[in-house]
C-alpha cells in the first residue's frame, strides 16, 4: 500500500486530504508543518508527499528541498492558497526546486487523486 505524508498547517485541509486519500486506498500520515514532516519521513519514509507551501516552523519550499536532499526520487505534490503573493508564484518556485506536481487551493480532489495515482504507479516525476 502506498504511504502518503500530508503536510499542511490547516487541520481541516489535512483532514480532507487524509479522508480523500484513505477512501482511495492509501495509507496516510499527517504533519502540521515542514519540520514535523521531515522528522516523520525520517522515522517512517513516505512513498509520496503532499505539502502546503505557506506554513510556520519550516515552510513548504524548505521542506521540499530537505526531502529532495534525502531522497531525490521522492514524488512531491505542492499545494498552496497563496500568502503574501498569489499561489501560482509559490507553486512556480516549488516546481523549480523539485515538486513533481502543483495545485492551487482549493484543490480539486479528482485531479489530485489522478496525480497521486500516476505518481504512485511510478510515472516520471515531471516538473511543472
Amino acid at each position: 500500500m502506498t504511504r502518503i505524508l500530508v503536510v499542511d498547517d490547516d487541520e481541516q485541509v489535512r483532514s480532507m486530504l487524509r479522508l480523500t486519500l484513505e477512501r482511495a486506498g492509501f495509507d496516510v500520515t499527517e504533519a502540521a508543518d515542514g519540520l514535523e514532516a521531515v522528522r516523520a519521513h525520517r522515522r517512517t519514509p513516505a512513498d509520496l508527499v503532499i505539502t502546503d507551501i505557506v506554513m510556520p516552523e519550516m515552510e513548504g519550499i524548505e521542506t521540499i528541498r530537505e526531502l529532495r536532499r534525502e531522497r531525490p526520487d521522492l514524488p512531491i505534490i505542492a499545494i498552496s492558497g497563496g500568502g503574501q503573493i498569489a499561489p501560482e508564484g509559490y507553486l512556480q518556485v516549488a516546481g523549480k526546486i523539485g515538486a513533481s506536481r502543483t495545485f492551487t487551493k482549493p484543490v480539486d480532489r479528482s485531479e489530485l487523486l489522478d496525480a497521486v495515482r500516476e505518481l504512485a504507479a511510478g510515472a516520471p516525476a515531471r516538473r511543472v
